[in-house]
C-alpha cells in the first residue's frame, strides 16, 4: 500500500476528495542528496522576452492565482465581472451564465457590447485588442467606466490566453460581430454574421487542459455562490445560471434581489439557521464625489461574527481599509452611546471590538474609481481615503438608528455586555491556567503518550477516540516521533458556546495543553509542538461526530492550524480480506469486493467497527506507518463557505441541518448507522 496524503476541502462532500492531487510524504529531507546544476554562461542569449499573451500561459498563477479548481472558476468570474461593470455603468440588466456540455462556459449580457471599431494604435478592431492584448480596456481612465471590478484590464485577455478556444459575438451598431481565438491567438477576422437591433456581448470559452491539468470540470455550487453574491450586491440585476451538461437534467437558477444588501444579510442568517435579534436589517449608505459606501447589518443569537466586504463588487476576502473604517466606527458608536445613555457606567471597561461584533452579520460594499487592490485576485482594498467615508457613515447613521430605535439598541447592547463579561471570565480562566501550569512540573495532559523527538518539524500527534484505540495506538506507534492523545466521550460543541465555556473544558483542555499554542487571541502557532495533528476516529456515526466537533473547535479557535496545513484526518481501513496467508485491507465496499475477486472468492472478511478492534501491529501498518498509510489533509478552499457549513451543522436550528444532510447524503460512504 502506498502512503498517500490528500487534501480535503471543508466545503466539499467527501466523494470529491478522491479527485484531489496526491502527495508523497517526504520525511528527513536533510538526509537526501540534492544535485545542484550551475549554468556557467549568462548572457544575452539567456534573456527571454515573452510576447503577447505568452507570459500568461508561461506563468498563469500570477494572473489567476492557481491552475487548480480555484483558478479554473476564476476564469468565469473575470468574464462575468466585465458584464457586471456594464451593470454598474447603468447599461446592463441581465447576465446569463451557462455551463455547456464538455464544460464550455457561455456568458451573455445585454450591455452596450464591446466596441468593434478600429483601434488606431493597434490597427485592429477594438474587441480583438481587448481579447488579445494585456492591459487593454476601458478601465484606465476616460468615461468608459467610472466604477470597475476589472481594474487591471487583463481579465478577458487572460481568459482567452488560458482557453483552448474562445468565441466572441458582439451585438452592436446594427450587426452581430463574431470572432474565434485559439489559445489567445485570433483564428479569423472579426466579421458581421447577422443583423440585429439589440446590444450585448456573448463570450464562449473552453479552459485549456494543457494549463488546467488537475481538472477542467466546473462545480455548479461554487459558481452559484459567486453569482448569487453578485446579484445581492447589485439590487435589481438579474443573473441566470444554467447547467446544461446533462441534457436530461438541465438545472437553472435565477438570482435577482430588489432588497440588495439587506436581502443578502437576511439570506446569510436564514441559511445558517440563526435567529435575528431585530427586523429588518440595519441599512445605510452615503457618497462623496466618486466614492460610495453601503452597509447592511443584523445581529443574531449566535456567538460568531460574519463580515463580508466588497469593493466594486469584488469580494475582498482579506479585508482592507473599508473594513477598518467599519470596525473602528462600530466600536466607538457602542461606547459613546453606552456612556451617553447610562448603559456603561463610569467604572465600566470599554466594550472591545470583539464584544460589539459577537453575533453580527454585516456586508460592506464600497464603489470607487481607481480602486487599489493587492494583486490580480484582488483580496484586499488599499484605498486609504475610503476609510473616512465608511467610518463617518457608520458612526453618524448607526448612532441615529440607536437613538430612534431604543428597543433594538437595548437588545444588541445586552448581547454585547454579555459577551464582554464572558470575555473577562475567559481572561481570568486563562490567567489561572497559566499560573497553574507555571506551578506544576509537567503541564502536559496526563493521558498524553509523548514522543522522544523534540523538534516539532519531525513530529506528529494522533488525537484518538477512546482509551481502547488509544492503547493500541500507543503500543503500535513509532515512539521516536509519534505522540498519542486519547480522548473519551463527546466533547463540547464550541459553535454553541462562548470562549469562557471552552477554556478549561475537560475534553478540550488536553488538546490545547498538548499542542501548546493556546487558543483564541492567545494563539501562537510558533509554539506548536507537532507538525502534524492527526484526528483518528472510528469509521461510524459517532466517529464522524467527533471529527466534526474537533474540526469545529480548530476552525473557530485555532484556525491557523488549518490555514497552514497542520490538520489531518487518518483513514483506517474498514475491512481485512484474507484467504490463506494472503490478505488485503480495504477502505470501501467497492475495494473490498475487488479484493475478494482478486483472491478468487470465498474469503474471510473482518469488518473493523472501531479502531479498538485492531491490534497494535494492524493499526500501525494500515493507519500510522508513513510508508503505507492514507491521510487526508484539511484545508480551506473557501473560508466563507466553510464558516457557513459549520454554522449549519453545529448550530441550534434543525431545519438547515436537515436540508444539508439530505442534499449531501449521496456522498456519505461506509458509515454504520
Amino acid at each position: 500500500m502506498e502512503n498517500t496524503e490528500k487534501d480535503i476541502e471543508l466545503t466539499q462532500p467527501a466523494e470529491e476528495v478522491e479527485e484531489a492531487p496526491e502527495e508523497k510524504l517526504i520525511e528527513n529531507l536533510a538526509d537526501e542528496e540534492i544535485e545542484t546544476v550551475v549554468t556557467e554562461e549568462y548572457g544575452a542569449d539567456q534573456i527571454q522576452v515573452l510576447e503577447g499573451l505568452e507570459a500568461v500561459r508561461k506563468r498563469p498563477g500570477m494572473y489567476i492565482g492557481s491552475t487548480g479548481p480555484r483558478g479554473l472558476h476564476h476564469l468565469v468570474y473575470e468574464i462575468v465581472d466585465n458584464s457586471i461593470d456594464e451593470a454598474l455603468a447603468g447599461f446592463c440588466t441581465h447576465i446569463e451564465v451557462e455551463i455547456l456540455p464538455d464544460n464550455v462556459i457561455s456568458v451573455r449580457d445585454n450591455g452596450r457590447g464591446i466596441p468593434v471599431g478600429m483601434n488606431e494604435k493597434m490597427g485592429l478592431p477594438t474587441v480583438t485588442v481587448v481579447l488579445t492584448v494585456l492591459h487593454a480596456g476601458g478601465k484606465f481612465g476616460g468615461s468608459g467606466y467610472k466604477v470597475s471590478g476589472g481594474l487591471h484590464g487583463v481579465g478577458s485577455s487572460v481568459v482567452n490566453a488560458l482557453s483552448e478556444w474562445m468565441e466572441v459575438e458582439v451585438s452592436r451598431e446594427g450587426h452581430v460581430w463574431a470572432q474565434r481565438f485559439s489559445r489567445g491567438n485570433a483564428v479569423n477576422d472579426l466579421t458581421p454574421i447577422a443583423d440585429t437591433d439589440e446590444c450585448g456581448t456573448l463570450i464562449r470559452f473552453k479552459a485549456d487542459p494543457e494549463v488546467f491539468t488537475e481538472t477542467t470540470v466546473y462545480d455548479f455550487e461554487v459558481l452559484q455562490r459567486r453569482l448569487r453574491e453578485s446579484a445581492f450586491l447589485n439590487a435589481g440585476l438579474s443573473i441566470t445560471l444554467t447547467d446544461s451538461r446533462d441534457p436530461e437534467n438541465i438545472v437553472e437558477q435565477v438570482y435577482c434581489y430588489e432588497g440588495g444588501l439587506s436581502s443578502f444579510v437576511e439570506y446569510i442568517n436564514n441559511s445558517r439557521g440563526l435567529t435575528p435579534l431585530h427586523q429588518p436589517p440595519i441599512h445605510f449608505s452615503a457618497s462623496i464625489k466618486d466614492r460610495y459606501a453601503e452597509i447592511a447589518m443584523m445581529y443574531n443569537d449566535g456567538y460568531n461574527e460574519t463580515m463580508l466586504s466588497f469593493a466594486n463588487n469584488v469580494n475582498t476576502v482579506d479585508g482592507g481599509t473599508h473594513e477598518t473604517g467599519f470596525k473602528n466606527a462600530l466600536t466607538r458608536v457602542f461606547n459613546d452611546y453606552g456612556k451617553k445613555y447610562g448603559i456603561l457606567k463610569d467604572g465600566d471597561k470599554k466594550l472591545s471590538g470583539d464584544d460589539v461584533r459577537e453575533g453580527l452579520t454585516a456586508v460592506i460594499s464600497v464603489k470607487l474609481t481607481e480602486a487599489q487592490f493587492e494583486g490580480q485576485t484582488k483580496g484586499k482594498l488599499g484605498n486609504t481615503d475610503i476609510t473616512g467615508l465608511v467610518y463617518s457613515t457608520v458612526y453618524e447613521k448607526l448612532m441615529t438608528y440607536f437613538e430612534e430605535n431604543p428597543s433594538v439598541a437595548k437588545a444588541i447592547f445586552t448581547k454585547a455586555l454579555d459577551a464582554s463579561r464572558a470575555r473577562e471570565a475567559a481572561r481570568k480562566a486563562r490567567d489561572l491556567a497559566r499560573r497553574k501550569s507555571a506551578l506544576e512540573s509537567n503541564s502536559l495532559p496526563g493521558k498524553l503518550a509523548d514522543c522522544t523527538e523534540k523538534s516539532a518539524e519531525h513530529t506528529e500527534i494522533y488525537i484518538v477516540e477512546g482509551d481502547s484505540a488509544g492503547g493500541s495506538a500507543k503500543d503500535g506507534r513509532d515512539r521516536h516521533y509519534q505522540a498519542i492523545l486519547p480522548l473519551w466521550g463527546k466533547m463540547l460543541n464550541v459553535e454553541k458556546s462562548r470562549l469562557d465555556k471552552v477554556i478549561g473544558n475537560d475534553k478540550l483542555s488536553p488538546v490545547v495543553m498538548a499542542l501548546g499554542t493556546g487558543i483564541g487571541e492567545d494563539f501562537d502557532i510558533s509554539k506548536l509542538r507537532y507538525n502534524k495533528v492527526v484526528i483518528m476516529a472510528d469509521a461510524d456515526v459517532d466517529g464522524a461526530h467527533i471529527r466534526t466537533l474537533l474540526l469545529t473547535f480548530f476552525f473557530r479557535y485555532m484556525r491557523p492550524l488549518i490555514d497552514e496545513g497542520h490538520i489531518y484526518i487518518a483513514q483506517p481501513p474498514l475491512f481485512k480480506v484474507s484467504k490463506g496467508k494472503k490478505f488485503f485491507y480495504a477502505f470501501s465496499d467497492e475495494e473490498r469486493d475487488r479484493c475478494i475477486e482478486e483472491l478468487g472468492g470465498s474469503c474471510d472478511i473482518q469488518r473493523y467497527k472501531g479502531l479498538g478492534e485492531m491490534d497494535p501491529e494492524q493499526l500501525w501498518e494500515t493507519t500510522m506507518d508513513p510508508q503505507t498509510r492514507i491521510m487526508l489533509r484539511v484545508n480551506l478552499e473557501d473560508a466563507i463557505a466553510a464558516d457557513e457549513t459549520f454554522s449549519i451543522l453545529m448550530g441550534d436550528k434543525v431545519e438547515p441541518r436537515r436540508e444539508f444532510i439530505e442534499k449531501n447524503a449521496k456522498y456519505v460512504q461506509n458509515l454504520d448507522v
